[in-house]
């Protein structure tokens, strides 16, 4: 089998390519009309492709038959190419690529009651960080993942949600911006990864000394690499979510770290309400009165 074949798609799916197209439309026309450095340029398809040769090419095939491959499937999905996606900052440039009629809509749609109540819960940064995790070690409980791989429309979903909630957590973790506008302070930003590499680094260790068949449903459906016995498949698959994984996260406090120490330099802003009231306290004073 050639390297170009494993690219061919394992089930194809129109609504994946044209997300994936989409995407890809939008940026490239975003990047027409600001500016945007090619880092971040290089970094948003490095991503965006990333994300589609986990999920629409024959890496599929083997991530269904093999759960070493699975594991790996899911890093990809949940840490490697959502940090690397997310460290382009693509949101303005997506913006950018919109008909101006979409972008006036869209503005039009942020400011009203529903768009502010579903934003207030899904961007909530202990929403997001619980999302998460979740999404990892809720679909590696034994039957859940059993049902998971049985089922297609299951199992779509589930690596749905593990790179959706991979996007949220790297856009809320990398975000540059100080507290407000940003809905997460900087120093929670390089404490969270923290908290949530910890029950991920258990879930691995477990799995990866535990001695009994915790995923018995990849040799019922047939293993791809029959040479690799349960026993090391599955070791292999919990040090994927325990090393690789934890190093990513590290990746990701150092450069929320970095954004920390970058926004600590700057002059501190005084919000507007303290602002007024500042001037309205400055305008009761003797001295003022006095010049007045």
């Amino acid at each position: 089998m050639s390297l170009i074949s494993l690219l061919d798609p394992w089930e194809p799916s129109f609504t994946l390519v044209a997300v994936f197209v989409a995407v890809a439309v939008l940026f490239a026309r975003g990047s027409r009309r600001i500016r945007i450095s090619v880092v971040r340029q290089v970094a948003f398809w490095i991503g965006l492709g990333l994300f589609y040769i986990a999920l629409h090419t024959r890496l599929d095939y083997y991530a269904e038959h093999q759960f070493f491959v699975h594991r790996l499937q899911h890093l990809v999905l949940h840490h490697l190419a959502p940090l690397i996606l997310m460290a382009a900052y693509p949101g303005s440039v997506l913006r950018a690529g919109l008909p101006l009629r979409w972008r006036i809509v869209l503005r039009r749609w942020q400011h009203t009651r529903p768009a502010r109540i579903v934003a207030a819960v899904v961007l909530n940064p202990a929403f997001i960080s619980v999302a998460f995790v979740v999404s990892v070690v809720f679909w590696l409980i034994p039957s859940v993942q059993f049902v998971a791989m049985l089922d297609w429309r299951i199992y779509t979903f589930m690596n749905w949600s593990v790179a959706i909630s991979g996007l949220l957590y790297w856009w809320m973790l990398l975000d540059h911006r100080p507290c407000p506008p940003s809905r997460t302070r900087p120093g929670l930003r390089v404490l969270s990864p923290v908290i949530t590499m910890t029950p991920q680094i258990l879930v691995g260790a477990v799995i990866t000394f535990s001695s009994q068949d915790l995923y018995p449903i990849f040799t019922l459906c047939g293993r791809a690499f029959t040479s690799v016995p349960p026993a090391l498949d599955q070791s292999l698959g919990g040090l994927i979510m325990w090393v690789p994984a934890g190093v990513l996260e590290a990746i990701g406090a150092m450069m929320a770290l970095r954004h920390l120490m970058r926004l600590s330099t700057l002059p501190s802003r005084v919000p507007p309400k303290a602002r007024r009231g500042a001037a309205r306290g400055d305008a009761g004073t003797p001295a003022a009165k006095a010049a007045s």
